[in-house]
């Protein structure tokens, strides 16, 4: 994934997958995210505790298939995510939906808070792509995206952080298939 300085902040992280070729890594840490597109099936998920597994509904139609494109080359896409317990309403928001993520062809984890006091954790959600490129996730205290939004970087040091915390996470976590909220 050869980047110049000018690709790394322009390309959209659509074209930044659409260029990895083995591995996509995701680190989710947040018990809560409150991002615009997730708005309205989150309150309906709060009123009646069903979720919209809707593949066609909310952020989905522009998601899934960029997840099964990449899955079609041989890109490997791992998310996981650390969580606290009990686990927030927003957490069981996310793992009722998460089935959309494995039917577009995304292998998910859980992993809770407790677990990790001795894991070397970088400060942000991130994805790690092709063990190259690290996009962070900037959000506000409330789970909204920050007006920076999104921090990219192939700095060695970062790449190596994430990398080595996102694999000791994947070890220890739950699959999705087996861990309840």
């Amino acid at each position: 994934m050869p980047l110049n300085a000018q690709a790394l902040n322009t390309a959209t992280f659509a074209e930044l997958l659409a260029d990895t070729h083995h591995t996509a890594a995701h680190l989710e840490m947040r018990d809560l995210y409150a991002v615009g597109d997730e708005r309205d099936d989150y309150a309906a998920f709060l009123r009646t505790g069903v979720p919209n597994l809707n593949p066609t509904r909310s952020f989905w139609p522009q998601w899934i298939p960029l997840v099964k494109d990449a899955v079609a080359r041989g890109v490997v896409m791992r998310r996981a995510r650390i969580i606290s317990e009990p686990v927030t309403d927003y957490i069981r928001y996310e793992h009722a939906i998460t089935p959309l993520n494995l039917q577009a062809g995304e292998d998910v984890r859980w992993l809770p808070r407790r677990r990790t006091s001795d894991i070397a954790l970088p400060g942000n959600d991130f994805w790690l792509l092709d063990d190259q490129l690290v996009q962070f996730h900037h959000f506000t205290g409330t789970g909204d995206w920050a007006s920076e939004g999104k921090e990219r970087t192939t700095d060695p040091a970062a790449v190596a952080l994430c990398h080595a915390a996102f694999e000791t996470v994947w070890e220890r976590a739950i699959p999705h298939e087996v861990y309840t909220v």
